[in-house]
């Protein structure tokens, strides 16, 4: 589910919907204490997604996500995201 806020925010500004599994990030990414992915630049999401990938960064469910999703993917849900205002 999109925050409220930010669904807002990408429709008012005419943004693309979300590629697919672009929403459901922001169950845990949404205000809950995890980070934040709305504006947050396109780079950092996908070398954070990357090393959950491959394995290279800690995580406890999000290298099973991430492995869900081929780069290519990972490089369009980051793009969203990162044209989404926080």
């Amino acid at each position: 589910m999109i925050p409220r806020a930010a669904l807002l925010t990408a429709v008012l500004l005419g943004a693309a919907a979300p590629p697919p599994g672009g929403a459901s990030c922001s169950g845990c990414h949404g205000g809950t204490g995890m980070p934040l992915l709305a504006g947050r630049p396109a780079a950092d999401t996908v070398a954070a997604l990357d090393g959950f990938r491959a394995g290279t960064r800690p995580a406890t469910v999000m290298s099973r996500i991430a492995k869900g999703f081929t780069p290519t993917e990972s490089q369009a849900i980051a793009a969203w995201w990162a044209g989404v205002a926080p």
